[in-house]
């Protein structure tokens, strides 16, 4: 294990939802809880096992970590481990705090060029890259993501990343839509009180076809309904975002044109990948931090993240330190 001081966190919305609501599904927070999930630090002090890491190295940390040696390790889905430590998820600890103590196989060290803001995005980068590898994102692809959150956001990053030729994103909101235009999504649609079906041919006529990937990162029903239309037979369609537990949905629809539908479930192996995009410059997250808050005015961050306000909501725990 290494002791770390933190520097960075982010706040997630599964952060605000535990603190407003005390659950998420099957997950109910029942004693205390330290939130933060999304974080960087320095290590101040390395067990004696530990070689990769000292004190003095800065460093992202991958908030899951199994502890033990099961078949999904086996098979390197660690993320389905179903006895998974895993920070700020009832019972386990966050790190939105100034000392916190973690695994060091799950902590890796930053390049010089990184800083620890983007560090701490490495964490909801990570759905994106896990979600768009999921989806089977290539050279050419045409992918439709669903709501413009900082989820959609990362996924219509690592989309282009990864090759797409375009990507339309949809959302309620004007300045998110703004927000993806930036981060370089092709095609925007603000979704007023169109049908399922509507907002489908809306896509299709932006993108001159139907696509072939949809990323649904909003885990609302009438939006799972429309990415299901939406995409192309033999398509695939990765749901990403979490709504409520039954959803009604065209599945017919999607079993007679071959829509596969894709869960994800956080991520596995996605650090060292983000780490290498961050630090060749291929891939930019600053634009998605809006916010800055010190460790003191953390329900004030809060509640600017609750309000829908900005995108990516960061707060400091290192009083002294004033690099981003």
């Amino acid at each position: 294990e290494v002791l770390l001081r933190m520097h960075s966190v982010g706040i997630c919305g599964s952060d605000v939802h535990y603190w407003q609501h005390g659950r998420i599904g099957d997950f109910v927070v029942k004693d205390p809880m330290v939130l933060g999930h999304e974080a960087s630090g320095t290590v101040i002090k390395a067990g004696s096992g530990v070689t990769h890491l000292k004190p003095g190295d800065r460093v992202a940390i991958e908030p899951g970590v199994p502890r033990e040696m099961d078949e999904f390790c086996k098979t390197g889905r660690y993320n389905l481990s179903p006895t998974i430590f895993f920070c700020a998820t009832p019972p386990d600890d966050g790190n939105l705090c100034r000392y916190y103590k973690h695994s060091a196989s799950y902590c890796y060290k930053l390049p010089d060029n990184v800083t620890f803001e983007e560090g701490a995005l490495i964490e909801p980068l990570s759905v994106g890259i896990h979600a768009c590898k999921r989806a089977g994102v290539t050279l050419g692809s045409k992918v439709f993501v669903s709501g413009s959150g900082p989820i959609g956001l990362v996924n219509v990053l690592v989309a282009k990343m990864m090759g797409a030729a375009a990507v339309v994103i949809t959302d309620l909101s004007a300045s998110r839509l703004q927000k993806a235009k930036e981060v370089g999504a092709d095609f925007t649609i603000q979704v007023k009180n169109e049908t399922p079906q509507e907002v489908a041919s809306k896509v299709e006529s932006l993108l001159g076809c139907m696509p072939e990937i949809t990323v649904e990162c909003t885990g609302v029903q009438a939006c799972i309904q429309a990415g299901i239309y939406a995409t192309r037979s033999g398509g695939t369609l990765v749901l990403v975002g979490l709504g409520p537990e039954m959803v009604t949905v065209p599945i017919v629809n999607a079993a007679v044109r071959e829509v596969d539908i894709r869960g994800i479930f956080r991520y596995c192996n996605t650090w060292p990948v983000a780490i290498a995009l961050l630090a060749s410059k291929r891939i930019n997250v600053k634009p998605l931090v809006t916010h800055r808050f010190p460790l003191e005015k953390a329900l004030e961050a809060f509640e600017t993240t609750k309000r829908g306000e900005g995108v990516k909501v960061m707060l400091k725990c290192d009083p002294t330190d004033h690099s981003p």
